[in-house]
């Protein structure tokens, strides 16, 4: 799915700092999230395998969310950053998460891209059950 919205493209830019960049990403992706169903449960989840953006509920569903953004198309789509490698530790990390926080709920990994629109606005992509777990 992709939609358009208004929030964050030159605050992103604007940040010299990756990681000043990653937040002003992130804000906006957990509000266009919430807007289009997503509850959250938790943000920026730091295990011994790595760290979760966002867990989140979502029709039922509880959703491990990779969150990623683009300022400009020189690297190519967002979505597509999130490659086998990154995959396997999401996957790692989800796993230690569940362990502490158990549930019955279907899981699934989603990926959120954020880029940047011509009109300096984000273009957000979802891509819902966007990899299986990985080993």
């Amino acid at each position: 799915m992709s939609w358009g919205g208004k929030r964050g493209v030159d605050d992103f830019r604007g940040h010299a700092d990756p990681a000043g960049r990653g937040a002003e990403a992130e804000a906006a992706a957990v509000d266009w999230l919430r807007r289009h169903g997503y509850r959250e449960v938790a943000r920026n989840v730091r295990t011994g395998a790595g760290e979760i953006d966002l867990v989140a509920k979502h029709q039922g569903v509880l959703c491990f969310v990779e969150i990623k953004a683009r300022g400009g198309p020189g690297f190519g789509p967002a979505v597509a950053a999130v490659t086998p490698a990154k995959q396997r530790r999401l996957t790692r990390a989800a796993t230690l998460w569940l362990a502490r926080h158990p549930t019955d709920a279907p899981c699934r990994f989603d990926v959120l891209g954020l880029d940047a629109g011509e009109g300096g606005e984000w273009e957000f992509t979802l891509v819902q059950g966007a990899f299986e777990a990985a080993g």
